[in-house]
């Protein structure tokens, strides 16, 4: 087999692999699911970001956790091989990509763990790292009518694939993101040795923090342990429009800093452009489509763009309507957003943590979603958020991005410095998201060009700032986004993944042929 494998790394172009070679392959494997060669037009060459495209050697679409891992151990017997793990395909760079390698189709292994868990007093539930949260929400609340506490924005994610890089929503100021360790606490892991391990903060602890956050390089999730809660019924949705940012993230800073019962059950906000752009301006607002935007209520001060902060509360059928709308303007008194731009709705918990499914829909349907989307993930330590705001989003992108331009803070605290996750310093910082749509063409390369533009902007002013999703194409630049974790990031490669077999398409560290332990 391991002949095999090497003569058509060597002899043979992974675009032009005969059929009968990825039959042997697969034969000699011995794997459960299926193979198909790299040269198939399928999804193993892309990915949503579309703005890189590198053919795999195969697609594997393994039907448990022991063909995935005998594919990494086949990897490791030859001196090229790489694996990358591809869950939804969400990655915007070519993370789950693997050029002439092995790329391994997680989804095909959605129904291999689903199991309820109560464990001293608390609900778990058991899913595969294949699974999506969608439909992990959707399981749960119809079963047991309970849910994971921390989300992502987009539920047609992997439960792996967000684990991997963090999981980050309007939740993460109260429960930390989705790789916090209290909101995970056990994994099933396959390292890139090919071995199948357990792990969680008292059992392999070092994979276990190495792995949440850490963008694949350690390990394989195939398996997580994450924590439920009673799901809400309903959920008051609201936005409120501000003109002045000093205002915006005073308010949405006080709200994400209140302890629980003194604060929304979502706190997130956007910038939008102060103009009538459908996409862009104040049409993107309002969550009721027979309830208008009218700039006549936009102060004269206000600028060329607007901010939006967005909440929700949750409650349950039984609360009657008075008390909800007591509870909601209680919150909302003390804020200093332009009052006549309120803007609520009430919808069910459900729906609301859809809500991003519907934009799907939509974008399907008029034929954009499936365009390149070059966006920009940042988190921006508080001290430099207002020098940020002032040059990208009121000169960069004041005219808006094609997408939403999502801006909110979050608590260092609530993220556990173990994991391989990298921050910026300060207690609190924001996440800057620049989610563009754009048509494929010279425009691509253009925002692409323009994301460098901010990147090495933030570099120049000395902004304190990390990617978020990150995407480096030096090692000298991925020793600074990690900085003083450097050191601890490459050990744990050394240790569970010594060959630099997995997650190439991140492009860290360079496949070897010497086993480092």
């Amino acid at each position: 087999m391991i002949a095999c494998l090497g003569r058509i790394v060597q002899d043979t172009d992974a675009g032009s692999i005969p059929d009968d070679d990825v039959s042997t392959i697969s034969q000699s494997l011995d794997l459960q699911g299926t193979i198909e060669s790299g040269g198939i037009q399928g999804v193993a060459d892309k990915d949503f970001g579309g703005i890189y495209s590198v053919k795999p050697l195969a697609l594997i679409k393994p039907s448990g956790t022991e063909d995935i891992a005998r594919v990494v151990k086949a990897a490791s017997r030859t001196s090229h091989l790489t694996v990358a793990a591809r869950g939804n395909g969400h990655s915007i760079n070519g993370q789950a990509m693997a050029d002439g390698g092995f790329v391994i189709d997680m989804r095909s292994t959605e129904e291999s763990h689903f199991k309820l868990l109560r464990i001293g007093g608390s609900s778990y539930i058991d899913v595969s790292g294949g699974a999506l949260w969608e439909d992990v929400l959707k399981r749960c609340v119809s079963m047991f009518r309970l849910a994971p506490r921390s989300w992502t924005d987009y539920l047609g994610l992997t439960v792996g694939g967000t684990l991997s890089n963090a999981g980050v929503s309007g939740q993460a100021f109260r429960y930390g993101p989705q790789a916090q360790t209290s909101n995970v606490t056990e994994l099933e892991v396959v390292t890139g040795k090919g071995e199948i391990t357990v792990c969680s903060e008292t059992q392999n602890s070092e994979l276990f923090f190495g792995a949440l956050g850490g963008l694949g390089q350690f390990g394989i999730i195939t398996r997580a342990r994450v924590k439920l809660q009673p799901a809400p019924d309903m959920v008051r949705w609201i936005r409120v429009v501000y003109s002045e940012f000093e205002e915006f993230i005073r308010d949405a800073e006080f709200l994400v800093t209140r302890g629980e019962g003194e604060s929304f059950d979502y706190v997130e906000g956007f910038v939008f452009s102060n103009s009538d752009d459908p996409i862009n301006g104040w049409p993107s607002v309002p969550l009721d489509p027979d309830n208008e935007f009218n700039p006549a209520h936009i102060p004269q001060t206000a600028g060329s763009v607007l901010y939006c902060l967005e909440v929700a509360l949750h409650y349950h059928h039984s609360d009657h309507t008075s008390t909800v709308d007591s509870a909601v303007n209680g919150l909302l008194e003390g804020l200093g957003f332009v009052r006549r731009l309120k803007f609520q709705v009430n919808v069910s918990y459900m729906e609301f943590l859809l809500r991003v499914k519907r934009v799907e829909e939509h974008a399907r349907a008029n034929g954009i979603w499936d365009s390149p989307h070059p966006w920009l993930n940042i988190f921006v330590s508080k001290s430099s958020i207002v020098d940020f705001d002032r040059t990208v989003f009121r000169k960069m992108v004041k005219d808006g991005v094609g997408g939403p331009m999502l801006l909110y803070p979050l608590l260092r605290s609530k993220w556990d410095d173990r994991t391989s996750v990298v921050l910026p310093e300060g207690e609190i910082f924001y996440i800057v998201a620049l989610l563009r749509f754009v048509p494929k063409g010279p425009s691509v390369e253009k925002l692409v060009a323009q994301n460098h533009e901010i990147v090495k902007w933030c570099h120049k002013e000395g902004l304190d700032f990390k990617l978020y999703l990150p995407h480096y194409q030096s090692k000298e630049d991925w020793k600074r986004h990690f900085g003083d974790q450097w050191s601890r990031f490459v050990e744990r490669k050394f240790s569970f993944d010594p060959m630099a077999i997995l997650a190439p398409g991140q492009k860290i560290f360079k496949r070897t042929n010497i086993n480092r332990n």
